[in-house]
């Protein structure tokens, strides 16, 4: 009893002067569409494939923001199509919040959907004062503005771009915060077993 006793001492001693590490809060703010395309399009400049598109897993990549980052909470902003709601099920599943933007048809029956209001909206004023580091998973020059903020404000982590052919020139500027998707295809690509995929998204 008397050695039970010494141990809680100790341990209680230690505790009082080791102060326990305290992580930031980390949120990602996810551009969907940017990252979707960005990762999965290959992209030919005069004629020479210079990136070929790969069909990202998002367990995986769910589980890389927060081994990498220490991302708490993954935003991921998308149009909602409802055909499409097995996909935003499945998502949900493997660990990311959706925030939908309604979509309409164009001339070219495409549907459009741009979220970028919606993600800055989010990332600027309902979820500010709930994070102390953003992640920003885009290569969409429309968030100049916001990366510009975020970092004034010391709240800006990391931005994570698809890939290193398709990121707007205005992210120049940016450099030390910025991660590539296309060097970490290795950890991240949905694999595939006698042609199926083991882990589908759709």
């Amino acid at each position: 009893m008397k050695a039970f006793c010494l141990v809680c001492l100790l341990a209680r001693t230690y505790n009082e002067y080791v102060p326990i590490k305290k992580y930031p809060t980390v949120y990602a703010f996810i551009d969907s569409q940017n990252l979707n395309l960005g990762v999965s399009k290959s992209i030919k400049k005069r004629g020479k494939l210079v990136y070929k598109g790969w069909e990202l897993d998002y367990k995986k990549f769910r589980v890389y923001l927060s081994d990498k980052f220490r991302v708490q909470k993954a935003i991921l902003f998308i149009g909602y199509i409802p055909k499409y709601r097995k996909l935003y099920y499945n998502l949900r599943e493997k660990g990311f919040e959706l925030v939908y933007k309604p979509v309409v048809l164009n001339s070219s029956k495409k549907y459009k959907g741009n979220i970028d209001a919606e993600l800055v909206l989010h990332s600027c004023r309902i979820e500010y004062d709930r994070y102390d580091k953003a992640v920003v998973v885009s290569g969409d020059g429309d968030f100049f503005c916001l990366h510009k903020f975020l970092s004034e404000q010391n709240k800006l982590e990391k931005i994570i771009i698809p890939n290193t052919k398709s990121e707007s020139s205005l992210l120049r500027e940016f450099r030390q915060y910025k991660v590539y998707l296309e060097y970490e295809k290795r950890k991240l690509e949905l694999k595939k077993v006698g042609g199926v995929h083991t882990l589908s998204h759709r």
